[in-house]
């Protein structure tokens, strides 16, 4: 190494020498079932319908009023709740780590169950924030006691719950989820409620908010439209109060979604129609999915309301090697943590790769 590289290399932080970047896995040749992504495509006409807008956006401009636009449709197609008001990320990971900026004061926490979405921890480490996780139960439940205690005691600026919860997949007992909130809210902490995978959820929690907003004040949901069907579009949204999100915009970079991005998002939303037949087919294979794995032996599958399933299996390491020997590829998730010990995480795809999926592990156990 030269001396110039070692001294450059001395210029960045240890914590972050320190660290893994986020992995991702090579998936060339490889049925894909590791990402919880859609996996449909638009039909042949909308492609090319998509293809002439986004061929006619002004690329040598910043984007402009359609991004207005495109929360305009956004807060349309929530029904946006009166008193609140949106703000665009570049994903969710930007909105996550928008909130960690926003929200960094000397001492400041993050808190969220474990096991959860690693971007919660990665973003308050790399913000400087003091990250907090509470380890569900064995069952992955909210360990309700447990983290009302953590919240008494580390008073976090913001506590996230996944709703679904990635990567067990499961919804918080809601009575659980309002006392938490409550907690919060008597020391002025916000709570995010993530709803990445709210298409294929029997319930939000924005209807929880509708029915109570007085209740809601310090409370964020945020969205993406990744599971949607446009993970490749990098659009996340959050929504909460108008003051409370006019604070938060300011933080957000100028123009952070791109004119490419937003008007996708409103050909998406227009056609929201079509993402809503494949979300409903995605459930629907979620079910049939459940009940094979239930039946093969070694096999436990846990309850789901998201677009992907949690298993454990007798060895995490051989059956993760089995299926991509056998061209399936999923998330070996057995070491992330304690909790998950000898578990895979498998995204629901189409009937024929689920259908090779459920070939590939009997042999791969």
């Amino acid at each position: 190494m030269s001396a110039r590289l070692q001294a450059a290399l001395g210029r960045i932080r240890q914590d972050v020498q320190g660290m893994h970047a986020y992995a991702i896995q090579d998936a060339r040749g490889l049925i894909k079932l590791d990402a919880m992504e859609n996996p449909y495509g638009l039909p042949p006409a909308l492609q090319q319908e998509l293809g002439r807008r986004l061929g006619a956006v002004a690329l040598n401009r910043y984007p402009g009023p359609r991004i207005d636009e495109l929360k305009a449709a956004l807060a349309r197609f929530v029904d946006l709740p009166d008193g609140a008001a949106l703000m665009l990320g570049n994903g969710s990971d930007e909105l996550i780590s928008l909130l960690a900026v926003a929200c960094h004061v000397p001492g400041a926490a993050i808190l969220a169950p474990v096991p959860g979405f690693v971007m919660y921890e990665m973003a308050a480490r790399l913000h400087g924030l003091r990250f907090v996780g509470v380890p569900l139960t064995a069952d992955f439940a909210l360990d309700e006691l447990a983290l009302l205690a953590a919240l008494r005691r580390e008073r976090p600026a913001i506590t996230y719950l996944a709703y679904p919860n990635n990567p067990t997949g499961n919804l918080w007992d809601e009575g659980a989820v309002r006392r938490v909130i409550e907690a919060a809210a008597s020391f002025g902490g916000l709570v995010v409620i993530d709803e990445a995978y709210q298409p294929f959820a029997s319930r939000t929690w924005l209807d929880v908010w509708r029915a109570q907003p007085d209740a809601h004040g310090h409370v964020l949901i945020m969205r993406t439209l990744s599971k949607f069907g446009l993970a490749g579009v990098r659009l996340g949204y959050l929504i909460g109060a108008q003051r409370l999100i006019a604070e938060l915009d300011k933080v957000r970079p100028p123009y952070n979604v791109s004119s490419l991005n937003a008007e996708a998002a409103l050909f998406a939303l227009e056609h929201a129609d079509a993402y809503a037949r494949q979300a409903a087919a995605i459930r629907a294979e979620r079910e049939r999915l459940l009940q094979a794995l239930a039946a093969l032996p070694g096999v436990q599958p846990f309850p789901s309301e998201a677009n992907m399933i949690l298993v454990r299996v007798p060895d995490a390491t051989k059956a993760f090697a089995g299926l991509r020997a056998r061209g399936v590829l999923v998330k070996n998730v057995s070491t992330m943590h304690p909790l998950l010990a000898g578990c895979l995480r498998l995204t629901v795809g189409t009937p024929a790769e689920n259908d090779a999926l459920l070939a590939a592990l009997p042999v791969s156990l």
